[in-house]
């Protein structure tokens, strides 16, 4: 909002006036007839009109009613089985679904998502109900505009003091391995009479008792027949809407001043921080640096120290040598379904010498080339303003040291920038490690992820550097390839980490589940101590068998690639049930595993699935200065996306990133956590309300359809 601070209830008046005289073009969402069957969360949401497709009739399913009932109740027990594990984690399940799940709930308010940033902001906020309530009273008008603290909801967010944090006071917390899972216990006392906090989590037996009834309920014929045809009901639903109202959106898009695809916010959800770069900006980056810094010491060969001149000269290059084909770290027709011929792309020159000095936090010169080209991609983000990425780091789990060690490289080189947050990338690489004796068993890695979290989390000051970088950090994403050999078998004979001493690695719903429960009771203590929780975002579906796919619905707030989905219609209709986010990555997949015209991102866009685009190896698989923007543009030109459908993968991208709420009222407006069109701001979003409606009703519409046959079966049986 502009004006002066003395301007403001003016303006506030006049936006009121606007507002009235909106709302005498709009219609209802939803007719009178539907409101009695269909669960709103707000009656007063009024959308522009537009031309709705709908089916009358009793019976709009299609299949017998039987089926119905069954497939109804087998898709509502797969919803409250996710809901019960993101609701133990402290992760996000939709909003939507949970009302159907939970009738009685109250929808979530925004004084009830705030992040730890926001909490000056909090206690204000108690004041009043609701501080995004248009129909403010005039003595909180005034309380507004007095505080001086208050900042008015800005399209940019407010500058931010990097690396500064709250003081979290230590607590005597301690903590201690069971089976696998880290149980918190109040203090050595409670210890030592084995009296834990009551921090709950699933532990394997209910997981795998889980998993098998996810996988029968995959496996199923009738269920998968149902959820195929409510999946070609979408296809078609969303082509009609498109045919009748693609020239209503895109006025209202005109309408729209100074926004467009090019200036709203979008966040590369999938991207690894050591392939960042493209591979211009990565020659760029060695040859200049190899000028100016050719006599530094960069690593031990042999007992000797070498310079960066003397790496070169061992290989007989010079800075005139070196070439974009000479790097060779592009990914080719080669890389196809071959995972390790990808993998030594991270090499440039095929050197492993020289991914060590250039493209690692931990090494002899500790990291300060790395972060340099870090800081050189966060500062193009900045300068194009609109772009955020969240770069994934590795934690191997190979020592303890390896947290403190990655928090002081990021701190001593300030690779802080408002347009980046971080994962955490766990690979999944235990049998690398036994083999080479470093680890004698899966309990160590657990050990070296988590412990120091633990002590961070209760102590704060035993780790200062770490807990100053954690407030950066949004989760946890476990990565390797996923087209690799394993043994399915996660029964309740499966060893325990502290007895897993096999060369062979553990599957990946082994490496998930604990990932989850250790994430869950940590998770637990930091949101005890004031801290925001991290959430698990996975490779997922990329390639392998489907009960990855399982795993990620269960136990992962969002996922990465989900290629999959498109052969199981079950986990498909469940993940646009419960609106699972799903960062794709199409150029990545074009090299790897399906060619570009098989992706289904359109097809999961057309019917209603979470999607983003996400760039994920900038360095193997794009060639611009804007990776982003060129995955965006690709998509666009081969699938004939229209701006509608790019700003709302672009709204989506947000809607699913880990930035803060705070930051994300200001990028999509202060009501955006509101379902359907009331968490809608075309004036930041420039995704037309008649497509938010439009993909709000059509989720009413499926859940109502479920909903209502269970009702009528549970009633049924009540009667008898």
């Amino acid at each position: 909002m502009f004006g002066f601070i003395g301007d403001w209830k003016p303006l506030y008046i006049i936006s009121r006036v606007l507002e009235e005289g909106k709302k005498s073009h709009y219609e209802p969402s939803i007719s009178a007839d539907d409101r009695d069957a269909i669960v709103l969360d707000d009656h007063e949401t009024y959308v522009p009109h537009f031309q709705r497709v709908s089916i009358s009739g009793e019976d709009t399913s299609g299949v017998p009613l039987e089926d119905l009932e069954r497939a109804s109740k087998m898709l509502v027990d797969a919803l409250r089985l996710r809901k019960r594990y993101m609701n133990l984690s402290h992760q996000n399940f939709c909003q939507t679904a949970a009302r159907f799940l939970d009738p009685t709930r109250v929808e979530r308010k925004h004084g009830e998502k705030q992040t730890i940033e926001e909490d000056c902001w909090s206690k204000r906020s108690a004041k009043y109900e609701d501080e995004c309530n248009p129909c403010m009273s005039e003595s909180l008008l005034n309380y507004i505009l007095d505080d001086d603290e208050v900042e008015e909801h800005g399209i940019h967010p407010p500058e931010h003091q990097p690396w500064k944090i709250q003081d979290v006071p230590d607590t005597k917390h301690v903590f201690k391995s069971n089976r696998g899972v880290f149980e918190v216990y109040k203090d050595e006392d409670a210890m030592n009479k084995n009296n834990p906090c009551d921090f709950q989590y699933p532990d394997m037996d209910t997981f795998i008792t889980d998993m098998n009834l996810m996988c029968s309920l995959i496996a199923d014929g009738p269920l998968k027949s149902f959820c195929y045809r409510r999946l070609s009901y979408l296809s078609s639903k969303f082509q009609l809407h498109v045919l009748l109202n693609e020239l209503r959106e895109l006025a209202s898009q005109k309408a729209v001043p100074h926004r467009d695809f090019y200036n709203i916010r979008k966040v590369d959800t999938h991207i690894h921080a050591a392939s960042c770069m493209n591979q211009k900006h990565l020659l760029r980056f060695i040859k200049k640096t190899l000028k100016n810094n050719a006599d530094e010491v960069v690593t031990i060969s042999g007992g000797q120290p070498m310079t960066l001149k003397q790496v070169f000269q061992s290989m007989n290059l010079t800075t005139y040598d070196l070439t974009v084909d000479m790097l060779d770290v592009h990914a080719d027709r080669n890389t196809f379904h071959r995972f390790d011929k990808f993998n030594a792309k991270y090499n440039p020159i095929g050197e492993s010498r020289l991914r060590e000095v250039f493209l690692k936090t931990d090494n002899y010169i500790n990291g300060k080339y790395f972060a340099r080209i870090i800081k050189e991609v966060a500062s193009d983000l900045e300068e194009s303003k609109y772009q955020n990425a969240e770069l994934r780091l590795s934690i191997y789990g190979k020592s303890k040291e390896e947290w403190d060690k990655l928090a002081k490289w990021a701190i001593d080189s300030n690779v802080y920038s408002d347009n980046v947050r971080w994962l955490i990338q766990v690979p999944r690489l235990f049998d690398i490690f036994k083999l080479n004796k470093m680890l004698d068993n899966f309990q160590q890695i657990l050990d070296n992820i988590f412990v120091p979290l633990f002590e961070v989390t209760a102590k704060p000051s035993s780790h200062p550097e770490l807990h100053r970088f954690l407030q950066y950090v949004i989760g946890f994403d476990c990565v390797d390839d996923e087209s690799k050999p394993e043994n399915p078998a996660f029964d309740s004979n499966t060893l325990p980490p502290d007895q897993w001493r096999d060369e062979e690695n553990p599957n990946y719903a082994y490496y998930l589940y604990y990932l989850f429960a250790n994430l869950t009771t940590l998770n637990h203590l930091r949101v005890l101590k004031g801290l925001h929780p991290l959430n698990l975002r996975p490779h997922c579906g990329e390639a392998g068998p489907v009960q990855h796919l399982v795993c990620g619905y269960l136990l992962s707030e969002n996922i990465s690639h989900g290629l999959l989905l498109r052969k199981v219609p079950v986990l498909q209709y469940l993940y646009y049930l419960a609106q699972i986010g799903i960062a794709m990555s199409p150029l990545s997949n074009n090299s790897l595993f399906l060619n570009y015209h098989r992706n289904p991102l359109p097809e999961y866009l057309a019917r209603g699935l979470v999607v983003s685009l996400s760039t994920d190896d900038p360095l193997q698989f794009h060639f611009t200065k804007e990776p982003l923007m060129e995955e965006y543009s690709i998509a666009a030109q081969v699938w004939k996306l229209s701006s509608c459908d790019m700003c709302e993968l672009a709204r989506n991208s947000v809607l699913m990133s880990g930035f803060s709420h705070k930051v994300k009222k200001c990028w999509l407006g202060p009501n955006y956590t509101r379902e359907g069109v009331a968490g809608n701001d075309i004036s930041r979003t420039n995704v037309p309300d008649i497509r938010v409606a439009f993909r709000y009703e059509t989720l009413i519409e499926e859940l109502s359809n479920i909903f209502k046959s269970v009702l009528q079966q549970a009633n049924s049986t009540d009667y008898q």
